[in-house]
């Protein structure tokens, strides 16, 4: 199954990521996760959020540049060599990841979010080896936990 990764290219001044999690924070919209890559000027701040269609919209509408990218997450327990697996699993079907964060999801194991090159296969792949991973509703749902 695809989540959706709301990706925000930010310039690499001070106060920038403020302002974002300042757009979110004023629409009610939690950030489970984060991934900030940067070079000298700009930066790609990646996120999975309550709301990604929500939090794309009114990061538009407050001039950022921003834009949906389907990823998944893997769930895997927290154990040592668990990661190493799922790479191996993945370099033996010959899939590509583009890159990769954690998602916590509570009370329940780690989740590696990824964007790879082939997710059809990548999903028949890990199905195969025996590995779940998120539905939306899971990858957001932990945004509402303080909301209950």
């Amino acid at each position: 199954m695809l989540i959706k990764q709301l990706s925000v290219f930010i310039e690499n001044k001070q106060g920038r990521m403020e302002e974002v999690t300042q757009v979110l924070k004023d629409h009610n919209i939690n950030i489970a996760s984060f991934s900030l890559a940067d070079t000298s000027e700009y930066g790609m701040l990646r996120m999975i959020v309550s709301d990604p269609e929500e939090g794309k919209r009114v990061l538009k509408k407050e001039g950022f540049s921003a834009q949906l990218t389907d990823v998944i997450a893997v769930k895997i327990p927290q154990m040592p060599g668990t990661l190493h697996e799922v790479l191996k699993v993945m370099f033996d079907g010959n899939i590509s990841i583009e890159y990769m964060y954690t998602l916590a999801t509570a009370g329940r194991d780690t989740s590696i979010v990824m964007k790879v090159s082939d997710f059809n296969t990548a999903l028949e792949v890990l199905k195969k080896h025996g590995y779940e991973v998120c539905t939306a509703h899971e990858a957001y749902e932990i945004n509402n936990l303080n909301n209950k």
